[in-house]
């Protein structure tokens, strides 16, 4: 099958790495199981071997044809879409989403998908080595940044292992990584919180005086030195900081 650049296609071949992945995600018969862009079916078919039924999200028309022809309604259900675009509330909450998503544009992806870290199981994604790094990245670390931030807030996150470039065909000019996603118990958000953090990002060379533009008494009341730089804070220092912000001020109601 020819691959279509604009989609950012690279198939997975390797039956050894097909193999780990699946003792990773470790599906159970009844699991309610998304993948996103299934491509040739290479996971696909190891996962239905599992799994009652899957659903696969696949912008590209004809391998989701390709797919549709090869299983039955009643296992596969194919749904021609970006999943970009996609409402992931048509699932019921606990679904576990898998994938080797595109890598052109798998941090707009992570960043949809965080946003349904509530109805999420767990997600297990194959990606650049370079955004799992960031992804899992420490505070003060030269990877860590709003992607981090974004991620940590909401998910506990773990590397499981690289993957070389000859396991996929055409193989990529980078090294790609398998990563886990849990979401967090009670991870209560401010609807401001993506806000503030891009704000500080978006600043990174700038202490957070001049970066969050917050005020002196701000800074004082949650213990942060306005002298220090956006990566040098925790997830948690950002839900903090945006928690204040979206309190009212005085005199306001």
């Amino acid at each position: 099958m020819t691959t279509r650049k604009r989609f950012g296609q690279h198939f997975l071949h390797d039956p050894g790495v097909l193999r780990r992945i699946v003792e990773a995600i470790a599906p159970q018969r009844g699991d309610a199981v998304v993948e996103i862009g299934p491509g040739e079916g290479a996971l696909t078919r190891p996962l239905l071997e599992r799994l009652e039924r899957l659903t696969a999200i696949e912008i590209d028309r004809d391998l989701a044809a390709r797919l549709s022809r090869e299983f039955p309604g009643d296992r596969l259900a194919v749904v021609v879409a970006d999943v970009l675009d996609y409402d992931f509330a048509a699932f019921p909450a606990g679904i576990r989403i898998v994938g080797n998503l595109p890598y052109n544009i798998s941090t707009p992806i992570l960043f949809h998908l965080a946003r349904q870290a509530g109805r999420v199981r767990d997600m297990h994604f194959m990606l650049q080595k370079e955004v799992v790094d960031r992804m899992v990245a420490k505070p003060s670390t030269p990877d860590y940044g709003r992607l981090s931030v974004t991620l940590q807030v909401r998910f506990a996150m773990q590397k499981l292992f690289d993957v070389a470039p000859g396991a996929f065909r055409p193989p990529p000019k980078v090294v790609s990584a398998f990563v886990r996603l849990v979401p967090l118990p009670d991870a209560a958000i401010p609807e401001n919180f993506a806000d503030v953090v891009r704000r500080a990002f978006s600043a990174r060379r700038k202490t957070l005086r001049n970066a969050l533009g917050l005020a002196p008494a701000d800074f004082a009341a949650l213990g942060i030195d306005p002298a220090l730089r956006p990566e040098n804070l925790s997830p948690g220092d950002y839900l903090r900081i945006a928690e204040r912000v979206s309190r009212p001020g005085p005199g306001t109601s």
